[in-house]
């Protein structure tokens, strides 16, 4: 019996409205190796919508070149400023928009639960969850600025994560999540 080599790529993403942060790594037979890591600088446009024009086309981009499997994102963090929230929620659903245009399954994770992944804590800093990648995936130098390392946190909090759910449901749409749980519904 040959066994079945599976393989796929995951692209994590760290939305922001002035960089926004992304990194991939490759899962080969339930091992994860390092692929990259970049940041997308949006500061030098002052129009909004052109910032989330231009997330989405670089997130275009990543997926063209890349094929990932699975897109992991970092869920806004709930802030008091409500301005700064809509800006980041765009961002954030641009991004989404772009990997469900070309049919990528994505999974959206906290903050918290990105870092508990990576670093058993929390409410460890960028710095910690920066160093502690760099270690697991034999990173050579960390950025400058730490979102790209941010977004690479979120491939690696999905990969830790598919590899907890051992036998789980998975279905590929809504009408086969009925089909297999009729009694759900009311």
């Amino acid at each position: 019996m040959v066994s079945e080599k599976k393989e796929k790529i995951i692209l994590g993403i760290d939305p922001g409205t002035t960089i926004m942060g992304f990194g991939l790594i490759k899962v080969v037979n339930k091992k994860m190796s390092f692929i990259q890591l970049n940041e997308l600088i949006l500061k030098k446009y002052d129009n909004h919508y052109l910032r989330l024009k231009h997330i989405f086309e670089r997130t275009i981009e990543l997926i063209d070149k890349y094929s990932p499997d699975e897109i992991a994102i970092e869920a806004p963090f709930f802030g008091k400023n409500v301005q700064s929230m809509l800006k980041l929620g765009r961002a954030q659903g641009v991004a989404m928009a772009a990997g469900l245009s070309r049919e990528i399954s994505i999974t959206e994770y906290s903050p918290k639960k990105i870092k508990m992944a990576i670093t058993g804590n929390g409410n460890a800093s960028k710095e910690q969850v920066a160093r502690m990648l760099q270690s697991l995936l034999s990173i050579k130098e960390l950025p400058k600025n730490l979102d790209s390392t941010d977004g690479l946190a979120a491939a690696v909090c999905h990969f830790y994560n598919s590899n907890i759910v051992i036998s789980g449901n998975k279905y590929s749409d809504w009408s086969s999540f009925v089909k297999k749980n009729p009694k759900r519904l009311k």
